[in-house]
């Protein structure tokens, strides 16, 4: 088990910035976020349900009435904010990270974590969730590989990488932990 002088390492480290999960649906950002936030001592955020209560509707909802476009503006903002209430645990939509000028809030304000998940294991875990607004199609394994070409080379400029696996979240939090504090060392 993680031990507290290490835990004291990345809050030191942090100071007033957050640790920011980037990575794509299904990769664990909002289950692993709840965890690392509770192994640190850190409250958690999930950048995605900021919005629905901003917005007084589901992420689904705002990518139907006004688009993806409208969508990122707003996460954009959103993700500003929360920035700016740091330290804390934020767990990004999938998207969020492409955007340049949110990418360059999270590098001043924050830490970026990749949790890189191969399509097997994504397509896996967001399998057990329908609600997904770009996967509502014939063939999600393709969007999601589609997602996985033009994304994993940006999310590469992440601080951090942690490669998220079929493995039990204790696992996965140590990975992660222990993957910080070298960071932080």
């Amino acid at each position: 088990m993680f031990d507290e002088s290490s835990t004291k390492i990345i809050r030191d480290y942090l100071g007033n910035s957050s640790i920011v999960l980037i990575g794509l649906m299904g990769a664990g950002k909002t289950t692993l976020g709840r965890r690392l936030a509770k192994h640190l001592s850190l409250p958690f955020k999930d950048a995605d349900q900021e919005i629905e209560t901003a917005a007084g509707m589901s992420v689904s909802e705002f990518f139907s009435n006004f688009g993806e476009a409208k969508f990122r503006e707003g996460e954009e903002k959103v993700i500003g904010r929360l920035l700016d209430n740091g330290p804390q645990i934020l767990a990004t939509g999938g998207g969020a990270f492409m955007r340049e000028a949110t990418r360059n809030n999270i590098r001043q304000k924050g830490i970026s974590v990749w949790l890189r998940g191969d399509l097997d294991v994504l397509m896996k875990r967001i399998s057990l969730r329908q609600t997904r607004p770009l996967l509502q199609v014939d063939n999600p394994e393709q969007v999601m590989q589609k997602l996985i070409d033009e994304r994993y080379p940006i999310y590469a400029a992440a601080n951090i990488t942690i490669d998220t696996i079929d493995a039990p979240h204790n696992v996965m939090i140590e990975n992660l932990l222990g993957k910080m504090v070298e960071y932080a060392s």
